[in-house]
C-alpha cells in the first residue's frame, strides 16, 4: 500500500478524529508542520528535494508526518508531486509557489501557519489581504434575487454581518 493511503487511513479514521488521542495527534503534527513551514518560508527561493524518507530524518519528523505534509503542500507546489504512488524512497521536490500556498491556508483555515511571521518578508500585507479575500469569496454563493439581509453574512467574504461590513 502506498505511504498516502497509509497516512490517510490513519489520520483521519473516525477514531482519529472522535478521541482524546486524536486530538493529541493532529495538535503533535500541526506542531511539527508549523516547524517545516517556518524553517521553508525562511528560504522560500530554495528548492527542497531529496526521498521522502530524507525529508523526514532533514525536518526532524516521523516518516508518516512527513507524508502527510507533502499531502498537505502538493497543491501548493509549482509542480506538483506523485504523492499517490510514493514510497519512502521516492524523491520528492518541493518548490512552492507562494501565493498559493497563502491562498490555499486560508482555504484551510490554518491561522497557525498564514500568521506566520515569515509572511511579512515574502507577501506584501495588501497582497496577503487581496488573496485572503479571494479565498473566502471562493466559497461564497451569491443568489443575485436575493436581498441581503441586515443581519446576514456579508457577501463580500469577510465573515461580518452585513451591517457591520458592507451595508455601512
Amino acid at each position: 500500500m502506498a505511504l498516502l493511503q497509509e497516512w490517510r487511513d490513519y489520520a483521519y479514521s473516525e477514531e482519529m478524529q472522535n478521541s482524546k488521542d486524536g486530538e493529541k495527534f493532529w495538535q503533535n503534527y500541526f506542531a511539527l508542520e508549523k516547524g517545516i513551514y517556518e524553517q521553508l518560508l525562511s528560504s522560500p527561493s530554495d528548492i527542497v528535494e531529496g526521498t521522502v524518507e530524507e525529508l523526514a530524518a532533514k525536518y526532524d519528523v516521523p516518516l508518516s508526518m512527513m507524508v502527510g505534509f507533502l499531502d498537505g503542500i502538493n497543491e501548493s507546489l509549482k509542480e506538483e508531486n506523485p504523492i499517490d504512488t510514493m514510497e519512502k524512497d521516492t524523491t520528492v521536490k518541493i518548490d512552492i509557489d507562494l501565493e498559493k500556498l497563502y491562498y490555499n491556508m486560508v482555504g484551510c483555515n490554518a491561522e497557525w501557519l498564514y500568521n506566520l511571521p515569515q509572511w511579512d518578508d515574502l507577501l506584501t500585507k495588501e497582497r496577503r489581504k487581496e488573496l485572503y479575500l479571494e479565498q473566502k469569496k471562493s466559497g461564497t454563493v451569491h443568489n443575485e434575487n436575493r436581498k441581503v439581509g441586515r443581519n446576514d453574512p456579508c457577501p463580500c467574504g469577510s465573515g461580518k454581518k452585513y451591517k457591520h461590513c458592507c451595508g455601512r
